[in-house]
C-alpha cells in the first residue's frame, strides 16, 4: 500500500486515514522519504522529521478518538512566504535566511487546526518576484516533467512538489498570477480565490492590494477541501480580509459523472486577447480541445472583449513594485533580516546590507517601484495605472454580463528552459499576460490541467470567475475532471 500512496490526492488519503486503512504517520513517513530522495528538484527548502512526525501522531490521536474532518492527517506543505513557528521562514531570500518566526501565518494556523500534517517549507522566487522560480536565492526549482525546464513562479516549489508526488497538496500564493501559472506549467490544479478571501496575515508582503493565498493540488475537489479551510474572515489581524462566512466548496462535488448534462446553461466567454498571435498554437490547440469538452458537457461558448489585456502588463509592473518597494523598506538590517557585517556608519548599514541580502529582481522591482512613487512621477505612473486598474475590472463586469465564467490560457506557452530568459527580465513578465487582469480586478481564478503541448508539457485551461464565485470554478472544472483525465497524468518516473 505505502508504495502508492503518493499516487492519492488529498481526499482519497483522507478518507483511507478516516476508515483506518492507513495512519497519518505512516503516510507522513512515506513522503518525508520521497522528498529525501527528490531533494535534487530543489522544491524544498526546510523539513524536520521530528516536527512533521509528532503532528501526525497528534492526527492519528485525533482519529483514534472518533474526531471526523475533512482533512484530518493528511500532509501538505506551505509555500515559504507563510510564517511558521516550527520551520524557518526565508521567502526565498537571503534576506531572511534562517529567520524563525514566533507566530503562524492565519492561512497555516487554520490547516494545522483542521489536522493537516506539515511536511516542509517550499521553495519559491524571492518574495514571490518571478514567474519561473529562478530568482530563489537558494536553488531554482527543476520542473518534474522534464528538469531541464522551469516549473513556473513564484509558486514554483509548490507545483513541482505536488507533480512530483513529493506533497499531495500546498499553499501558494498568487500576485500576478503565481498559483495558476505553475500549476499550469506542471500539470496541476490551483485557485486564486476572489482577493480578501484568505488572510494575509503572516504572509510575507509582495503587493498588498495584490497578494491572496490559494491552494494548490490534484484536483478541483482537493483544492475545494483545502479552500474551505483556509478562507474566512479574519478582520482582527487583516483588515482587507472579506467579512463573509466560510463556505463549504467541497458539498455537491459528486465523486461519480451524472448522466445529466451537468453543466447545461453555463455560459463560458472566451476573450478574443486571450486566442490571439502571441499565444502558441500547441497551448491554443489544448485549451481549444478542452473547451470542446466543456460543450459536451453542457456548455455554451461565447465570445466576449477584454479591450485592456494588454495594458495589465504595464498596469502591474507600476503597481506592484510601488507596493513592493514600501513593503520591503522594513528589511533595514536593525530590526531583524539580514545585516552586513562590515558597514561604516547608519546609512552605509542600510546600503550594505540591503545589497547583500536582495537579489537582482527584487532590487530591480524595489527600484522600480521607488521611482514611480517618487515627487513628479507618482501621477504620470502609479496614479493613472490605478485609474487602468479600475477600468480593467470594469471590462470584466461588462464581460460577464455575457456570461458566467471566462476561460482561456494560462500561459502562452508550455514551461521553457531553465535560464532561457535569464538576461531578458520582460520576457518572463509576457509570460503573465493572461493571468494579470484577473488579479488586478481581485477576481478569482484557477488553472485546470487540459492537455499536452510541445515536448510533452503540460497545458492549463484558466477559468475566471465574477467575484466571490470560487465555488461555482470549482464545480466546472469537478465536473471537467470526471470527463478527463489530465489531472491524473503525471510525469514518467513519478
Amino acid at each position: 500500500m505505502s508504495a502508492n500512496l503518493h499516487d492519492l490526492g488529498v481526499a482519497q488519503l483522507a478518507a483511507k486515514l478516516a476508515a483506518k486503512e492507513i495512519s497519518s504517520v505512516e503516510v507522513t513517513q512515506h513522503f518525508l522519504s520521497r522528498i529525501k530522495a527528490q531533494d535534487a528538484l530543489g522544491a524544498f527548502l526546510a523539513t524536520d522529521n521530528d516536527v512533521s512526525l509528532a503532528q501526525a501522531k497528534a492526527a492519528d490521536a485525533r482519529i483514534a478518538a472518533g474526531e471526523r474532518t475533512p482533512l484530518l492527517g493528511v500532509p501538505l506543505a506551505h509555500k515559504d512566504v507563510f510564517v511558521t513557528r516550527d520551520f524557518p521562514t526565508t521567502a526565498g531570500s537571503k534576506m531572511l535566511e534562517n529567520y524563525r518566526s514566533p507566530f503562524d501565518a492565519t492561512v497555516v494556523g487554520r490547516l494545522a487546526a483542521s489536522g493537516m500534517v506539515t511536511l516542509g517549507k517550499l521553495n519559491c522566487d524571492e518574495f514571490a518576484m518571478g514567474s519561473g522560480n529562478e530568482n530563489s536565492a537558494y536553488k531554482p526549482v527543476q520542473n518534474p516533467w522534464d528538469v531541464t525546464r522551469i516549473p513556473g513562479g513564484s509558486s514554483g516549489g509548490s507545483a513541482a512538489a505536488i507533480a512530483a508526488g513529493l506533497a499531495p497538496a500546498a499553499t501558494g500564493t498568487d500576485t500576478g498570477g503565481s498559483i495558476r501559472q505553475p500549476a499550469s506549467l506542471t500539470g496541476i490544479t490551483g485557485i486564486k480565490p476572489t482577493y480578501g478571501r484568505c488572510s494575509r496575515y503572516g504572509m510575507v508582503a509582495y503587493a498588498s492590494s495584490l497578494d491572496q493565498a490559494g491552494p494548490m493540488a490534484r484536483s478541483a475537489l482537493d483544492c475545494a477541501l483545502l479552500l474551505s479551510a483556509m478562507a474566512g474572515p479574519d478582520l482582527d489581524r487583516d483588515s482587507t480580509s472579506l467579512d463573509l462566512p466560510v463556505t463549504d466548496y467541497a458539498a455537491g462535488l459528486t465523486t461519480n459523472a451524472s448522466s445529466a448534462i451537468p453543466l447545461k446553461g453555463l455560459r463560458i466567454g472566451l476573450p478574443k486577447q486571450f486566442f490571439g498571435a502571441g499565444c502558441a498554437e500547441d497551448v491554443i490547440k489544448a485549451v481549444r480541445a478542452a473547451l470542446a469538452e466543456f460543450e459536451k458537457l453542457g456548455a455554451t461558448l461565447v465570445d466576449v472583449d477584454l479591450p485592456l489585456t494588454e495594458l495589465s502588463i504595464p498596469v502591474y509592473y507600476v503597481i506592484a513594485p510601488a507596493e513592493a518597494s514600501s513593503n520591503l523598506s522594513r528589511f533595514d538590517g536593525v530590526r531583524y533580516g539580514h545585516r552586513a557585517a562590515n558597514y561604516s556608519g547608519l546609512t552605509d548599514m542600510y546600503k550594505k546590507s540591503r545589497s547583500e541580502g536582495f537579489g537582482d529582481e527584487v532590487t530591480r522591482r524595489i527600484m522600480i517601484g521607488t521611482y514611480v512613487l517618487s515627487h513628479g512621477y507618482y501621477d504620470a505612473y502609479y496614479l493613472k495605472a490605478q485609474k487602468i486598474r479600475r477600468l480593467i475590472a470594469e471590462d470584466f463586469q461588462k464581460a460577464f454580463t455575457q456570461c458566467d465564467i471566462i476561460a482561456g490560457p494560462v500561459s502562452p506557452t508550455v514551461a521553457w528552459k531553465i535560464g532561457e530568459n535569464s538576461s531578458d527580465p520582460v520576457a518572463n513578465y509576457l509570460a503573465d499576460i493572461y493571468t494579470l487582469s484577473s488579479s488586478l480586478a481581485g477576481l478569482p481564478g484557477m488553472s485546470v490541467p487540459a492537455g499536452l503541448g510541445a515536448h510533452g508539457m503540460p497545458v492549463g485551461l484558466q477559468l475566471i470567475g465574477n467575484y466571490f464565485k470560487e465555488a461555482q470554478l470549482l464545480g466546472t472544472a469537478h465536473q471537467f475532471q470526471l470527463a478527463t483525465d489530465w489531472h491524473q497524468r503525471k510525469p514518467q518516473g513519478i
